[in-house]
């Protein structure tokens, strides 16, 4: 047997089919009272179904007291390959890092999407889905030609404008298509109605001035059937990684010692 590693076990390991990373993302809305919220109870949803989830949340700046992917595209020995920590604790809560930083500079650095993918799979390859949440102008560069469809959970009846400048933003600097689920507080039959209207006007603008289809959803806040569902369609949605780590990923700021990145949510 021809061995590429140390010995014929490290051979045989390296022959041992892992599962891929796949990856869900998710458009932030400003001002969003239930869009966060209800992106939180989808990735638990996902948790529940036993599917180990990372975030990634673009909201979020990373500081020195909250450290998060910033730090950690500056840690050179996370580099190596090291994935974050998936013990006990990350069976039961999601691992979220602050991303506000991290995803920006990961764009800006990266020749392509895939390029940006691959230096973020070493780290979270220890969990099966890698949920990114951030404004369009982040998340764009990091899903062009990925195969990710990405979701927008707009609010109330009246979003069609704010929801629509978004998918075009998507459109043009991704071209990748996204779906819509419009968050409903209530499920009273005048507040579906004015949803339901809302969404077809979306996509009527959308197929009209974009020249796409437009895929939209509708569920009820903290409704456990609606949630699953959509997580679920987002697992259809979802791009994926590849399984073989980078040998080398570029390092993005200055070496400091290794600290603990994940937290409970």
């Amino acid at each position: 047997m021809l061995d590429t590693g140390f010995h014929q076990g490290a051979s045989l390991l390296g022959l041992v089919p892992q599962t891929p990373l796949r990856t869900i993302a998710i458009l932030a809305q400003p001002d969003a009272a239930y869009g966060l919220e209800t992106f939180f109870q989808v990735c638990s949803a996902l948790q529940r179904m036993g599917y180990p989830v990372a975030v990634l949340d673009g909201t979020a700046r990373e500081t020195d007291a909250a450290p998060g992917l910033a730090h950690l595209l500056a840690e050179p020995s996370w580099q190596d390959g090291a994935p974050l920590d998936t013990g006990a604790a990350a069976a039961t809560s999601l691992a979220v890092l602050p991303a506000a930083y991290g995803l920006r500079r990961l764009a800006r650095q990266s020749a392509d999407a895939l390029t940006a993918q691959q230096t973020l799979q070493p780290f979270f390859r220890a969990y099966q889905v890698l949920a990114i949440y951030a404004p369009a102008e982040a998340l764009a560069p990091l899903v062009r030609d990925t195969g990710t469809v990405p979701l927008l959970i707009a609010e109330g009846s009246d979003h069609a404008v704010s929801s629509y400048r978004q998918l075009k933003h998507m459109a043009l600097h991704a071209g990748v298509p996204c779906t819509v689920a419009s968050v409903l507080p209530t499920d009273r039959p005048a507040g579906m109605a004015r949803a339901h209207a809302t969404l077809a006007a979306l996509q009527r603008c959308v197929e009209r001035h974009l020249g796409s289809e437009l895929h939209t959803a509708t569920l009820r806040a903290n409704h456990p059937q609606d949630l699953q569902r959509l997580a679920l369609q987002l697992l259809e949605n979802a791009g994926t990684m590849g399984a073989a780590p980078v040998a080398t990923a570029p390092s993005f700021g200055a070496h400091g010692p290794a600290q603990p990145f994940a937290r409970s949510h």
